[in-house]
């Protein structure tokens, strides 16, 4: 079943699971609040069981790109555009949130971005991005890294 995500009363359904469930719930009603201000998208999600598609691009890009495997099992993912813009977002377990950002007329600006729960440390995986911090009223501190995408997916 498909989730509006509320960034008003941030709740953890579907991220139960998850040691930082309540840091994850923040961390996605943090984007939910982004696109319904610079965009008026209203942001849905759906259990990773039916969202295999988006998961799977997801992990063919970060294997072919970086040689990365996500140890923790998805929760949720989502895909859509915007103007001209894919996006697809993945929420992890362990609190990780990944999402690619894939501009349909420009290759240059394609790009997977990470960003970390608060409270979760940084899977071994990922050990070798360099991550900043940002502040958040609904997530605390998230700590962002991203790469830029060289190939056609």
């Amino acid at each position: 079943m498909s989730y509006v995500v509320d960034f008003v009363n941030v709740s953890t359904v579907g991220l139960e699971s998850s040691p930082v469930a309540a840091a994850l719930a923040g961390l996605r009603a943090n984007e939910a609040r982004y696109f319904k201000n610079k965009y008026d998208h209203v942001f849905t999600v759906e259990p990773a069981a039916k969202a295999k598609k988006a998961i799977d691009w997801v992990h063919r890009i970060l294997k072919e790109e970086r040689d990365i495997v996500i140890a923790s099992p998805p929760l949720e993912a989502t895909t859509f555009q915007v103007e001209n813009i894919r996006w697809t977002y993945v929420f992890y377990e362990n609190g990780l949130s990944i999402n690619v950002l894939y501009p349909l007329d420009e290759s240059k600006q394609r790009a997977v971005g990470f960003k970390l729960s608060d409270g979760m440390e940084i899977p071994a995986e990922l050990g070798a991005f360099k991550f900043a911090r940002q502040k958040s009223k609904l997530a605390g501190t998230i700590r962002g890294s991203y790469f830029v995408i060289k190939g056609e997916y």
